[in-house]
């Protein structure tokens, strides 16, 4: 498979990877040919890349953290939770159906995490369409516990971060829908609504005999900075928990790598460089350092350029090194298409560096 912009989509390219809408179910099957009438309805769909079948490419598969069955189920959960929320006129009563569903839910995702054998590595869903709170809710939760098993907190542990995680944004339930999708840049008196949402969190959690206190703190820490200029307190390093330190950097790194309405996606390694100019004042650079180490910044069929002048798709992820890839060669440093593909393993050739992304030849 390759990743390609969705503007250099052609009829007759075949669709490499599922698409889903905000509701876990599938938009666009893969194998399916593209029309001109597919790529204009993937066009409104607000998606910058997705994923296509290419004979030289056709033995690259995209490795997932979580079962696609676990992966809707839980979509489905978190979609069902916090639409029970956003229909209840009020807070009062209590909440007890979300700590026994979503702790149900932390179980099955350890279980299919553990069982991968090698260093897990985070990669960004790019077939996933537009920004919603469901599939960002989840894709926080198994970074932070991935990011937390790398750390190497215990199994309990990583349930109570995982769990902080999946329900950071929960407090947005009871935020007007208009404020959190609007298009354009939030007014002042806008944005002091929005983090809100943050103390709404922890009010909704904080009594829930099946939610740990301290997964309500990270609902409402996850906003706060080293420096002092989160919000809602203006806590100051060691003042906010480290589990919403992970929190905020999961929480940022998802909401970078996907489109929103006012936005489009940054490509992961842009995000990353992003998020290191914080380092050690708005994120805790430890963390910030185990994060890099478990990204993969250039996901597998991304194309790239090397700084040989030679272009070709990212073959392979190292576990242990994420940001020196495998890359299938299919252009030479003059442009032209190769016969006969090679590859440079860039863990092992540590002299040719990735100069940049872009896109071979398609034809």
């Amino acid at each position: 498979m390759r990743l390609i912009p969705v503007n250099l989509l052609k009829p007759g390219m075949v669709l490499g990877k599922k698409i889903y809408n905000s509701d876990g179910l599938i938009l666009l099957a893969e194998g399916v040919k593209l029309t001109d009438g597919l790529i204009r309805r993937l066009g409104g769909l607000d998606l910058s890349y997705i994923y296509i079948e290419d004979a030289k490419t056709e033995d690259i598969v995209i490795p997932e953290l979580l079962s696609e069955q676990t992966k809707l189920e839980a979509i489905r959960s978190i979609r069902t939770g916090f639409k029970n929320l956003e229909e209840r006129p009020t807070m009062k009563g209590s909440f007890l159906h979300l700590g026994k569903t979503f702790s149900g839910m932390m179980e099955t995702i350890m279980d299919e995490i553990s069982a991968v054998d090698e260093s897990m590595v985070l990669l960004t869903d790019m077939n996933t369409n537009d920004f919603n709170l469901y599939q960002h809710s989840l894709n926080v939760c198994l970074y932070s516990m991935v990011l937390g098993i790398s750390y190497g907190y215990s199994r309990e542990e990583i349930r109570v971060l995982g769990l902080g995680a999946l329900m950071h944004d929960i407090g947005k339930t009871r935020i007007p829908p208009g404020l959190i999708q609007k298009p354009g840049r939030l007014t002042d008196e806008e944005f002091r609504e929005v983090q809100k949402h943050t103390e709404i969190g922890f009010k909704i959690l904080k009594d829930e005999p099946n939610i740990p206190l301290i997964s309500a703190h990270c609902a409402l820490q996850h906003h706060e900075r080293l420096d002092g200029s989160g919000y809602p307190r203006g806590l100051k390093g060691p003042e906010t928990h480290e589990y919403a330190k992970w929190i905020a950097i999961t929480d940022s790194y998802d909401a970078m790598t996907t489109h929103r309405v006012y936005k489009p996606a940054m490509l992961p390694h842009q995000a990353v460089e992003v998020m290191y100019a914080g380092s050690g004042t708005l994120y805790e650079q430890s963390f910030l350092a185990i994060f890099r180490d478990r990204v993969a910044i250039y996901p597998p069929g991304m194309t790239v350029q090397l700084s040989t002048g030679e272009t070709g798709v990212v073959s392979k992820i190292h576990s242990e090194v994420p940001h020196r890839p495998v890359v299938r060669i299919l252009n030479n440093a003059a442009g032209e298409e190769l016969r006969q593909l090679y590859e440079i393993d860039l863990s092992e050739s540590l002299a040719v560096m990735i100069a940049g992304t872009g896109q071979t030849n398609l034809d």
